[in-house]
C-alpha cells in the first residue's frame, strides 16, 4: 500500500471510513468488530542470535543473496543494473551478471573525482564483460532538472543524491525497463560510518557504563562546551542522540530560522522515542540500525528510489531487502557487521565473487557536488531570489536565510534543505495556485 491514502469505505448506504492517512511502513488497515484500524503487520528482529561462524555467515550471505538476485530477475523483458564502485552494487551486479549496467557521476574540477565512481564502475564491468553506460552529468543539466524532480518527489526530500539518481534512473530506462540495484544493504549489514565508534570513542568506552550514562544526563542539561556531543554520544545509548541519518539542522537551528507558528511540529527525540522504546533491551548498533529501517530506509532511501524511477516508468527492485536475505542478516552479531570495517560480513561474502578492491572499497555514498554549485554567481542569484520571496517571508526569517547563503563557513546542505522546501511549494501551490 501506498503511504498516503484517500478513500471511503461504505455498506449498506452508511459511510465508515473516510478521509486521507499516512501509514507508518508496514503497516496496513484493517476491519474488525465493525471498525478500520491501522495495524503492524511486520517488524525487524534482532533478538535470535546466530551459532553460525563468521565465515559461516559468509557463506549463508552469498548462497542468499544469490538467491534473491535469481528471484528478482525473473521478467518477460531485460533487466540491468545500477552500478557504483562501492561494495553493495557492485556484488548485486556481480551475482546477477547482466547484459548492461548504469553508472552516472559528477565532473571533478579539481581532478579528484571526489564526485564520480565511474571509473570504477566501467572498470568491474569490463572485468565482468559487463557493458557499462555512463554519463558524467552537469551542473547546468542538475539545476535545470531540479523543479521537476521536486514535482516528482511529491514531497520536499532534500537528499541532494535525488538528483544523480534521477538522471541514473533515465539513462537506465532508455536501454532497460527493469533494473536491481543494491538499496537495503547499508541498514542490514551496518554500513554507515556512524555505526563505527573512533578509535578514541573506543577508549572513552572502557570507562563504566554507569559514569558514562552519568555523564550523559549531566551535559545534557548544560550549555554547549567542548566536548558536549561527544560525552553524550559516548553514552551508549543511541536513544540520547542518534535520530537517523537525515540530520541536518540542530533543532535550535531550525527553530531560529522558521517563523514561530511554525514551531510546533515533534522534536526528532520525539518521532524517534517510541521506535526505541520497542527496541530497549538491544544493542547500541542494534537500536540505530532498528531505527534507521523504520525511519530513514522508508522515508528517505525508498521513498527517493521509487519516485525517481516511477518518473521514467523504470521498475526498480532491491534483492537485499528480500525477507530471508534480512531475517538472516538480523541475526548476526555485532561483531561480525563491525570488524576493521562496516558492513564486513558482506564485504567477506562479496569478495568470494568480487575482487579486493571492490569488496572493501570505502563507502562513498552518492556524493553531490552542492557546495561548487552554490559558488556558481547564477545559481547563487536563483536561491537568493527564493529567500527573499514572499513565500519564503511566510515560513522563514529571511534575513537569517539569506545570512547562510552569504556565509561562506556556514554549511550548504541547510542552504539546499530551505531551498528545496521553496522549489517544492512552487511546484505544488504557487503553480497549482496560477
Amino acid at each position: 500500500l501506498r503511504p498516503y491514502l484517500t478513500f471511503q469505505y461504505s455498506a449498506m448506504n452508511e459511510t465508515f471510513f473516510k478521509g486521507t492517512y499516512k501509514l507508518p511502513p508496514a503497516h496496513w488497515f484493517t476491519y474488525k468488530d465493525g471498525r478500520m484500524q491501522i495495524e503492524r503487520y511486520w517488524d525487524a528482529d534482532f533478538r535470535h542470535p546466530t551459532t553460525l561462524s563468521y565465515e559461516q555467515c559468509a557463506d549463508q550471505i552469498d548462497a542468499r543473496v544469490r538467491e534473491s538476485v535469481a528471484a528478482h530477475r525473473i521478467s518477460d523483458v531485460k533487466v540491468g543494473s545500477f552500478l557504483s564502485g562501492g561494495v553493495d552494487s557492485s556484488y548485486i551486479t556481480a551475482c546477477l551478471m547482466p547484459d548492461e549496467t548504469f553508472s552516472v557521476g559528477f565532473a571533478s574540477p579539481d581532478g579528484t573525482h571526489k564526485f564520480d565512481e565511474t571509473t570504477e564502475a566501467g572498470e568491474l564491468s569490463q572485468k565482468l564483460g559487463i557493458k557499462n553506460y555512463r554519463e558524467m552529468l552537469t551542473k547546468e543539466q542538475c539545476l535545470d532538472a531540479f523543479a521537476d524532480i521536486q514535482y516528482h518527489m511529491d514531497e520536499p526530500q532534500s537528499n541532494p543524491s535525488s538528483v544523480p539518481l534521477y538522471f541514473l534512473c533515465q539513462l537506465a530506462r532508455q536501454h532497460v525497463t527493469v533494473v536491481l540495484s543494491g538499496e537495503g544493504a547499508d541498514e542490514i549489514y551496518a554500513g554507515y560510518e556512524w555505526y563505527a565508534d573512533t578509535p578514541l570513542m573506543q577508549k572513552y568506552k572502557h570507562v563504566p557504563a554507569p559514569l558514562r550514562h552519568l555523564a550523559s544526563d549531566v551535559s545534557q542539561h548544560l550549555p554547549y562546551f567542548k566536548g558536549h556531543d561527544f560525552i553524550i554520544k559516548g553514552s551508549g545509548r543511541p536513544e540520547d542522540w542518534f535520530i537517523g541519518q537525515a540530520h541536518v539542522f540542530e533543532e535550535k537551528d531550525a527553530y531560529d530560522i522558521l517563523k514561530p507558528k511554525y514551531r510546533v511540529g515533534p522534536t526528532a527525540r520525539e518521532v524517534a522515542a517510541p521506535i526505541y522504546d520497542r527496541v530497549k533491551d538491544l544493542s547500541e548498533l542494534e537500536k540505530k540500525q532498528y531505527l534507521d529501517l523504520n525511519l530513514w530506509l522508508p522515508g528517505d532511501i525508498l521513498l527517493k528510489a521509487d519516485k525517481m524511477s516511477m518518473a521514467h516508468s523504470l521498475e526498480l527492485r532491491v534483492p537485499y531487502l528480500d525477507r530471508e536475505v534480512l531475517r538472516e542478516a538480523e541475526c548476526y552479531p555485532d561483531s561480525y557487521k563491525l570488524r576493521g570495517d562496516t558492513k564486513a560480513v558482506l564485504r567477506t561474502a562479496a569478495n568470494k565473487t568480487l575482487p579486493d578492491a571492490w569488496a572493501n572499497r570505502t563507502k562513498k555514498g552518492f556524493p553531490v557536488p552542492i557546495a561548487k554549485w552554490l559558488e556558481d554567481p547564477e545559481f547563487s542569484a536563483k536561491v537568493r531570489k527564493s529567500f527573499t520571496s514572499d513565500v519564503a517571508a511566510e515560513y522563514f526569517d529571511q534575513d537569517k536565510l539569506v545570512a547562510m547563503l552569504g556565509d561562506p563557513k556556514h554549511e550548504r546542505r541547510k542552504i539546499w534543505t530551505a531551498y528545496t522546501f521553496l522549489t517544492w511549494h512552487e511546484q505544488f501551490f504557487e503553480k497549482f495556485d496560477a
